[in-house]
């Protein structure tokens, strides 16, 4: 793995072990909670390193990282976040620090630093189903979103480009699961309210192949989206044609590589390829 990688994410001259496998995980969580219970969802755990041990282990409270294993439901889903996350850092957009590790009985997890924290300070952090007092996360507009941000930011003009960015990012990976809970906004020294750094990013397509092109409703829609769909949002939010798809034209060949090189398995690999260039072709982006 990336020396750099690891200094950027752990500071550290060696990778952190994980003592604990995938059959663990749950009741790591539920023990952590006070909870025992059964639960088909696999959890996530807060994690801290421990450093005169380079390991990482779970806590109640204090966590650095959140750790994402493997899920009995979905195969590959921190290969396929870790290879998002990585296509989102390389075209531009702002997100934490993340990789991929080996649990005790090698299967890969997911490990993503949490980023309202900072040398003991904590950042206070509101969702969009929070802000917008919504009873559901997946019933609403990615317009609500941008009038919220617009009311809240600090810098709205900004922040709404980058909204509109991280929509366009999720649309192009066939990520349809982007509800309110994955966009946030994150309150900075108390004072300076902005859009959180883009999170859960999967290829939401390649596991559910049936599902909708977005969790929220893009100009009215759902499905069969183009780029119509998304020039009315960017005039909505008030975003310059000329910088509406800077940030992807010409990437469709970097995120192929990118694919490529991730840990995904490899006929996953050719699926995940082939959904993106669709999308490159809905949106009349170059390749």
């Amino acid at each position: 793995m990336d020396d750099k990688l690891l200094k950027k994410i752990f500071n550290m001259p060696d990778w952190p072990k994980i003592d604990f496998s995938l059959s663990e995980v749950s009741l790591e969580a539920q023990e952590l909670t006070g909870k025992l219970s059964i639960s088909g969802v696999q959890p996530k755990l807060s994690v801290k390193l421990d450093r005169k041990k380079n390991m990482l282990v779970s806590v109640a409270r204090g966590g650095e990282y959140i750790l994402k294993p493997q899920t009995l439901a979905y195969a590959n889903i921190p290969e396929n976040e870790q290879c998002c996350m990585d296509i989102a850092e390389a075209v531009g957009i702002s997100v934490p620090e993340h990789c991929i590790l080996p649990l005790k009985d090698n299967s890969l997890a997911y490990i993503v630093k949490r980023y309202d924290r900072n040398k003991g300070q904590k950042y206070n952090q509101e969702d969009f189903q929070q802000a917008l007092e919504k009873d559901d996360k997946y019933v609403g507009s990615v317009e609500e979103i941008c009038r919220k941000l617009n009311a809240v930011s600090a810098v709205p003009g900004l922040d709404v480009q980058l909204l509109y960015e991280i929509v366009v990012l999720n649309f192009l990976l066939g990520n349809g699961d982007a509800h309110f809970k994955n966009y946030s906004l994150i309150t900075y020294d108390d004072v300076e309210r902005r859009l959180a750094p883009a999170y859960d990013i999967v290829c939401s397509k390649l596991v559910i192949p049936k599902g909708k092109d977005s969790a929220l409703t893009i100009n009215g829609k759902q499905n069969n989206l183009e780029r119509k769909d998304f020039d009315i949002l960017a005039e909505y939010c008030k975003i310059p044609e000329k910088v509406r798809y800077v940030k992807f034209e010409n990437k469709f060949n970097l995120m192929k590589k990118m694919i490529e090189s991730s840990f995904i398995d490899e006929e996953k690999q050719g699926r995940f390829i082939g959904i993106v260039k669709e999308r490159f072709s809905r949106l009349k982006l170059s390749e």
